[in-house]
């Protein structure tokens, strides 16, 4: 897995429930219009607003319609038992790369039980070829993942414990990381740091607003070597006008807007639908080319 990888939005009807339709179209249209792969059921699929057999269901929708080495899936819960459940279905179903969150429920946690929490997933997929990354996320988890604890499991079970996404922001992470393990695949949630991949031996990125920028992301990953500062600028312009609306809201709206498909506005609770400012506010939006046929 390199490159430009989109966090998914999930779209559902009135009732809550997915739409499989919409979802392929998307997953499909982002593979032809600059995406490399995809990283469904994470924080912008809405995965933990969903059940087990949802989010299974959402997995087999994927795994049959695209390519399954472009596609990373979310498999983790607070318990261990349901992401054990849902990492070995996700390795029968053929993906290779499963994005995992830490056990976000009991703080404080101790390194130690961190690495046993792991330690236990991977003793459970034994084996199994599927790959962990690790998903430092810590402004909805509270935990940041040390980077001693990667270092730990990267090194002890490096085809296991391949890759991380950090959704920190804190590129110093990022950068510590590719500095200590040069082989782990490290994947910055921000486009933006597609402009200093090459720099910083970053493997690409993984974003919900590259639903929106995906060609000029792309591009700017094509040309990593020597980045464009121009291209840099407006990627980083869109990304905060985009984030400065309800992060998965504005993303639903844009696919919805380019799309047509008005379905594609309705979010599970507690998110709510953009109002019509924070619609307003996203409304100079275009698709950036027309789709690749």
């Amino acid at each position: 897995m390199r490159g430009v990888v989109a966090a998914v939005p999930t779209p559902i009807d009135a009732s809550g429930a997915p739409v499989e339709g919409l979802f392929v179209d998307h997953c499909k249209w982002l593979l032809q219009n600059g995406c490399d792969g995809l990283n469904i059921l994470g924080s912008t699929g809405e995965a933990n607003s969903f059940d087990q057999e949802t989010r299974k269901n959402i997995m087999r929708w994927a795994a049959a319609s695209v390519n399954k080495s472009a596609l990373m899936v979310g498999t983790a819960t607070p318990s261990l038992a349901e992401t054990i459940a849902l990492t070995r279905f996700a390795d029968d179903l053929g993906y290779s790369c499963a994005l995992v969150l830490p056990p976000y429920y009991y703080k404080p946690l101790s390194d130690e039980g961190l690495i046993a929490w792991y330690e236990q997933l991977h003793m459970a997929l034994a084996g199994r070829p599927i790959q962990v990354y690790f998903y430092n996320f810590p402004q909805m988890t509270g935990i940041t993942i040390p980077v001693s604890v990667i270092e730990h499991l990267h090194r002890k079970w490096p085809d296991r414990f391949a890759g991380i996404k950090d959704s920190s922001g804190k590129l110093e992470y990022c950068r510590q990381l590719t500095r200590l393990l040069p082989d782990l695949a490290v994947f910055p949630s921000s486009e933006v740091a597609l402009g200093e991949a090459a720099q910083y031996g970053y493997s690409g990125c993984i974003s919900a607003t590259v639903n929106q920028t995906s060609i000029a992301s792309g591009a700017l990953w094509a040309g990593r070597e020597s980045p464009d500062d121009t291209l840099v600028a407006s990627i980083r312009k869109s990304r905060e006008t985009i984030a400065a609306q309800p992060l998965i809201p504005a993303v639903k709206h844009l696919v919805a807007k380019r799309t047509q498909a008005a379905v594609w506005e309705n979010v599970l609770p507690p998110f709510l639908p953009l109002n019509a400012a924070q619609s307003a506010a996203l409304d100079h939006f275009e698709t950036e080319e027309p789709a690749v046929s």
